[in-house]
């Protein structure tokens, strides 16, 4: 299969055909002007010699005196040729070499009632003829039918040599034109070898290569601005994918860390019946941990793949947070925390996802609430969007922590120890996850004791 040509070899082509056709229609043009102005100035020529031969036998006193005066007026014009012949065929004047034309057998004349050019070719040669009659003044009873030509061979001769000369002109017109297309077309693609030789040092371990945006033509300047910016994009999903492989790496290592080494401990030795069973029942509970975990990467990486939402319904976010209030009631009596949900509104979406994100947000409000403290989630109608907010009391999260939130494992205080209620991280992510795949956004503050969550669910996905 061939290979398709470049995009220099096809701007080079392009402009040395466009060179070509211009060349050669201005030297068609020119030919062509150049063949009608020798026809007109035959012509011109022709209706001189004509005008001179009507004075001629407007003159001649008798048909021995016209034969000299023509004789005398036309045998001295090289290329110039006359036949006189009067209405009986009787030969007045006929120049040397001249063979009658068979080919013109009658006058042409325009509207003005003027002879019209006209052509024939005797023994090859090409003739430009002028027909007409005269009454001599000698005989004014008796038309004479002369032709006047002339041969166009000097002028054939002079179109032939600068045709030739205008076919050289062209052949290396056309391949300096090439030739400079090429150059053209090299120099200015020449930033396009810039951008594909940056291009091709960007590897996994060098993102930070961008193309010159300000070095390179205006036309190519949108298409360097937004090959950056998907080298931005690849580059920030490129370190959050190192991020979760370090992060994920490190989660699961604690867990398998601690079922092989109660494992081999157990193994190490005999023990009683009780407690086997105990062990098993804490390596059930780190397994049913790590399925967990394993299953909220899942739907984490469906979700930020930008699936489709399972279901679409419009239903009441109030009745919802209601329900998973209900659902947390015990909890939160254990705690002595009182929890509330005031306002209304409507979400167009899937009401499993919008469950489980406010349920992970109620949870981690119950889970960092002080005992006695308060929980309150509030449903507010504002513009094209339904807000949630989930708002609990406590202490203030570090602002500098605040933007991390919501990245997959992060703990606000690394250091605390790990409890059986703790989750891997992910629920704060899922949630993030959950309200962008209905189009809307989750932020968070933390000021004067009161941590709310936010998440804007847009009216129409």
């Amino acid at each position: 299969m061939l290979r398709p040509l470049s995009l220099t070899s096809r701007l080079t082509s392009f402009f040395t055909l466009v060179a070509a056709i211009v060349v050669l229609g201005l030297g068609w043009l020119f030919l062509a002007s150049a063949d009608q102005h020798f026809a007109e100035l035959d012509r011109v020529t022709l209706q001189d010699k004509r005008e001179l031969i009507e004075e001629v036998l407007a003159n001649a006193n008798s048909a021995e005196d016209a034969k000299w005066r023509l004789n005398e007026a036309l045998n001295h014009h090289h290329g110039l040729f006359a036949d006189v012949v009067s209405t009986k065929g009787e030969t007045l004047f006929r120049s040397e070499g001249l063979v009658p034309s068979s080919q013109i057998t009658q006058i042409s004349t325009n509207g003005d009632n003027e002879p019209v050019l006209q052509v024939w070719s005797p023994d090859g040669r090409e003739l430009r003829a002028l027909l007409f009659t005269v009454k001599p003044k000698y005989e004014l009873t008796t038309a004479l039918e002369v032709t006047i030509a002339m041969d166009t061979a000097h002028h054939a001769q002079f179109l032939a040599e600068l045709r030739l000369r205008f076919v050289l002109y062209a052949i290396a017109a056309t391949l300096i034109s090439g030739l400079l297309g090429w150059m053209a077309a090299h120099h200015g693609l020449a930033p396009l070898h810039s951008m594909r030789a940056r291009a091709a040092g960007v590897s996994g371990q060098q993102l930070s290569e961008r193309m010159p945006v300000d070095a390179v033509p205006v036309e190519m300047a949108e298409l360097a601005g937004e090959l950056n910016r998907m080298l931005d994009r690849l580059q920030s999903d490129f370190t959050r994918l190192q991020d979760f492989s370090s992060d994920l790496a490190h989660e699961l290592r604690t867990p398998i860390s601690n079922l092989l080494t109660q494992t081999q401990v157990t193994l190490s030795s005999d023990r009683d019946a009780a407690i086997y069973r105990d062990i098993l029942a804490s390596n059930a509970e780190e397994l049913q941990r790590l399925a967990r975990m394993v299953s909220d990467m899942l739907f984490l990486a469906k979700t930020e793949r930008g699936a489709s939402l399972p279901h679409k319904e419009n239903f009441s976010a109030t009745e919802a947070v209601l329900a998973l209030l209900e659902f947390y009631e015990a909890v939160a009596d254990e705690k002595h925390i009182r929890m509330r949900a005031e306002g209304r509104g409507t979400i167009f979406g899937d009401p499993l996802m919008f469950r489980r994100a406010i349920s992970n947000l109620l949870s981690n409000a119950l889970r960092h609430a002080p005992e006695g403290g308060e929980v309150d989630v509030i449903v507010t109608e504002s513009g094209q969007f339904t807000e949630v907010s989930v708002e609990n009391t406590g202490l203030n999260i570090d602002p500098q922590a605040l933007p991390r939130l919501f990245d997959r494992f992060f703990r606000a205080d690394p250091a605390r120890s790990r409890s059986a209620s703790d989750g891997a991280g992910l629920g704060l992510s899922i949630t993030k996850a959950i309200v962008e795949a209905h189009g809307g956004m989750a932020k968070v503050s933390s000021i004067n004791g009161r941590t709310r969550f936010t998440l804007s669910f847009p009216h129409f996905i």
